[in-house]
């Protein structure tokens, strides 16, 4: 959701704000066709990790696309070849694909079906590089009334966005009665609820044909609005959750949910859910530095801190029983520990065996992946582009990359009934002049940058590990 770097005392008194809550083509009609059987073999969420139908743990390693979408025509200029270069050049495997009600839905009950044709085109470019997706419904400050993204206008009091102040701050805005009022609006009334749900189901019937959407992020960063935020989880989000899980899985059975905490969980707050609400579930929290985004930069002091952070997340994902994805993660390009944030950040989806997914690929000299003149930004490019185990016949994965040697391993604990093989992407940016594989007794197979793990010795614990040559 990066749009504006915040200061400490913003941060903190935001904090202070959050906890004195805890007290308080063309149009369409979207008429539903024939709900599709569940796919024979489709991906699930089982033992911890996203499963491909073969069973194998797929660790969804990606980008963000992209914050050019957020308004109006709500695509950016991305083409084809910008989608396959994330598999091919990246080496990664999946993207976090913004979505806005707005754009969905701009008249109340009228899908636009223009929209959605473009969607699913994209949706069709993802599938041709070999991408999966997880298609995240984005908002920032509500929606389109409050210069912000996400909900139509329609879906609130007029009077609410003329009454309407910015904050200097981006997410301060946050704190305007108007906004509360609004998000209160969406919490408190099933009607509107059921709008979005719909909405979301628009798109499920949209793209259901193509295997490649495994998922929907829900709603991105959720506000609490006035509602108690020791409250908000359990009592509110949890239950819009379900009611629009069960709507896009009558359009699309195998979806998983990719669901989000609220957002004072960015803030350093604890998670009040005890439990994911939805069955087929992610847990997808972001992790971004705080310092890092006041425009302080990133020191080595701040590492220990932020991979507590992972490490916390991937606590709580196991107390759910469900995967751990960081959602987004990421840092403007010319700030001050920039490859340092970036290096921890994979450090601590690695000992996670967690997926993430970078903010963005887009083309701006901020946090995009790449210039606005689409030259490359090498210094980012090169700690963001790493290897990774895809897809592992097994359970219990983690990871890990020395920028130092460029050596990377990864470990798990085969299961024998899994038949298909192991596969690692090690991108030719990482090791130009080729790499070794060292995976003890066990057989592989090299195709370019992929390697494929057939055989494994019997042993609890298999590591696999590439040098440079």
């Amino acid at each position: 959701m990066r749009m504006k770097l915040l200061g400490s005392s913003a941060l903190v008194a935001l904090s202070l704000i959050t906890l004195g809550f805890v007290g308080c083509g063309g149009d369409s009609d979207g008429a539903a066709p024939p709900t599709p059987p569940p796919a024979a073999r489709a991906y699930q969420v089982a033992r911890g990790f996203v499963r491909d139908p073969e069973g194998r743990a797929v660790v969804l390693r990606g980008v963000n696309l992209a914050n050019a979408h957020k308004h109006a025509p709500y695509f950016g200029p991305h083409t084809e070849a910008d989608f396959a270069r994330i598999s091919q050049e990246f080496g990664m495997n999946s993207i976090r694909l913004l979505v806005e009600w707005a754009a969905v839905e701009p008249q109340r009950g009228k899908f636009d079906g223009a929209y959605l044709d473009a969607l699913a085109e994209r949706v069709t470019w993802a599938k041709r590089a070999g991408l999966l997706v997880i298609v995240d419904m984005h908002q920032d400050i509500y929606g389109e009334g409050f210069d912000g993204n996400g909900a139509p206008r329609w879906t609130c009091d007029k009077a609410r966005y003329d009454a309407f102040v910015p904050a200097k701050s981006w997410f301060f805005s946050y704190l305007d009665p108007n906004v509360i009022a609004c998000f209160d609006g969406l919490w408190t009334s099933p009607e509107l609820q059921d709008s979005y749900a719909e909405a979301v189901a628009a798109v499920a019937r949209r793209v259901r044909d193509d295997e490649v959407v495994i998922g929907y992020d829900v709603m991105n960063e959720p506000f609490w609005g006035s509602q108690p935020t020791v409250t908000f989880e359990p009592s509110v989000l949890g239950p819009f959750y379900a009611r629009v899980m069960d709507r896009v899985r009558k359009d699309s059975p195998s979806a998983i949910a990719f669901l989000e905490p609220a957002a004072t969980r960015n803030l350093g707050l604890a998670t009040q859910f005890e439990r994911m609400p939805v069955e087929q579930a992610v847990y997808a929290p972001h992790a971004y530095d705080t310092t890092a985004e006041q425009g302080k930069g990133f020191s080595a002091a701040a590492k220990s801190a932020y991979l507590s952070r992972i490490a916390k997340y991937k606590v709580e994902a196991d107390e759910f029983g469900t995967p751990l994805w960081i959602g987004e993660y990421g840092g403007t390009s010319g700030s001050t520990g920039i490859i340092e944030y970036l290096d921890a950040a994979y450090e601590g989806a690695g000992m996670a065996g967690a997926g993430s997914m970078l903010w963005s690929y887009d083309f701006d000299g901020g946090y995009g992946l790449v210039n606005a003149d689409r030259t490359d930004k090498p210094a980012i490019l090169d700690v963001v582009v790493r290897p990774v185990p895809r897809r592992v016949a097994g359970d219990a994965v983690d990871y890990a990359f020395d920028s130092k040697t460029r050596v990377f391993t990864t470990s798990f604990a085969p299961v024998a009934s899994i038949t298909a093989p192991t596969e690692l992407v090690a991108p030719a940016r990482v090791y130009p002049s080729g790499f070794d594989v060292d995976c003890g007794d066990c057989a592989f197979e090299r195709d370019g940058d992929v390697v494929r793990v057939t055989r494994v010795p019997a042993a609890p614990r298999v590591t696999v590990k590439l040098t440079p040559r």
